[in-house]
């Protein structure tokens, strides 16, 4: 260092400082010599504080305002130094500015998965994430515990211990909470209530005060997230086997309003009882929801019954000539036997068939 700089530094009568960063809790006030001009003006804004400290020791503390620095607002500092008469030469003494403002959107996080006990799942690992909120409340604490003789402290420097500090009051915590894991999502805001109450008399130890935690989200590893969608996936199986009988059922009540219809309505009863005895085969042993069942019909050819035939063997034997819409058929649930042509399922077999060929003769 020059001579002029020297001097410049001697003669420093103003002490202030402007945070120009987003992550400085605290700056060490740098002079030549740590000397300080007697009458210096300090300027503390709002959101800081003053720490002055003589060889070490931790002397007096300055919230916002401007003060001129004499024996009667450093009594600690004047004691220390021995000036039993006042002084007006300069001293010695470092000066620490404190960022008192909160930092927020500080991260934590569990690094490796916490193993906790689960009523449904029996044993579970868990990974888990957040925020949380702090700012200086106690500078002398915090510049004795934690920032020592460091003249420009950063978040970066605690965040890492804070991070350790809060997984393990976690996993303790959430291990002795009982909360199953499917109703972990429900209780977040309780979590984090819960949490910051036990965490906060650990961050005032070091001068620190916690303003805000926040739980974001608890997850099951990816292979167990996997077979909980399968398992959500079967819940959503039996619900639809559900909706179909809701369904057989209520064909079967629209089809005994219908009993003495004769023609389609007798169709759909038919069918309907069909699929009723299919689902009730198909759920005894855990298949899949059924499908509509094959309907079987009866003919009536020179007064004997024929059959019975699908829809496909008769659409076969109209192409052929041998069924014709005269012809009396019946499908179970039917009460009559009724003529072809009338039942709607029929129409479209006879309707796909070419008109009698015109007699030319």
């Amino acid at each position: 260092m020059s001579l002029w700089d020297k001097l410049l530094g001697e003669f420093v009568d103003v002490i202030e400082w402007t945070d120009d960063s987003s992550d400085t809790l605290v700056n060490r006030f740098e002079r030549y010599g740590n000397e300080i001009k007697f009458g210096a003006m300090l300027t503390v804004r709002e959101a800081q504080a003053v720490v002055f400290v003589n060889e070490g020791q931790i002397a007096d503390v300055f919230g916002p305002g401007m003060y001129k620095l004499e024996t009667n607002n450093l009594p600690v500092l004047s004691t220390l130094q021995a000036w039993p008469h006042g002084f007006e030469s300069p001293f010695k003494a470092e000066v620490y500015f404190f960022n008192l403002r909160n930092f927020t959107d500080l991260k934590w996080g569990t690094r490796n998965p916490v193993m906790l006990r689960d009523p449904e799942f029996i044993a579970v690992r868990l990974r888990a994430f957040g925020t949380y909120a702090i700012r200086v409340a106690k500078p002398d604490i915090f510049l004795k515990e934690i920032v020592g003789t460091d003249g420009h402290f950063t978040t970066d420097e605690i965040t890492e211990h804070l991070r350790n500090l809060i997984v393990a009051r976690f996993s303790n915590i959430l291990g002795n909470s009982n909360i199953p894991v499917l109703d972990l999502a429900a209780n977040y805001d309780q979590l984090s209530d819960f949490l910051a109450t036990h965490l906060k008399p650990e961050f005032e130890e070091y001068g620190l005060s916690l303003t805000k935690f926040l739980v974001e989200n608890i997850s099951l590893p990816e292979e167990v997230s996997k077979a909980l969608d399968k398992r959500t996936s079967m819940g959503l199986v039996r619900d639809l086997r559900e909706y179909v009988t809701y369904q057989t059922g209520a064909a079967m009540e629209l089809a005994a309003a219908n009993p003495s219809g004769g023609g389609s309505e007798g169709v759909g009863m038919g069918m309907a009882f069909a699929m009723a005895q299919q689902l009730g085969q198909q759920m005894s042993v855990g298949g899949a929801p059924p499908s509509i069942p094959e309907v079987s019909y009866f003919v009536a050819v020179e007064g004997k019954q024929m059959g019975p035939y699908t829809h496909d063997q008769l659409r076969s034997q109209a192409q052929a000539g041998e069924f014709t819409p005269e012809m009396l058929v019946w499908v179970q649930g039917m009460p009559n036997w009724t003529a072809a042509g009338e039942l709607a399922s029929l129409q479209s077999i006879f309707s796909l068939l070419p008109p009698p060929i015109p007699d030319v003769t």
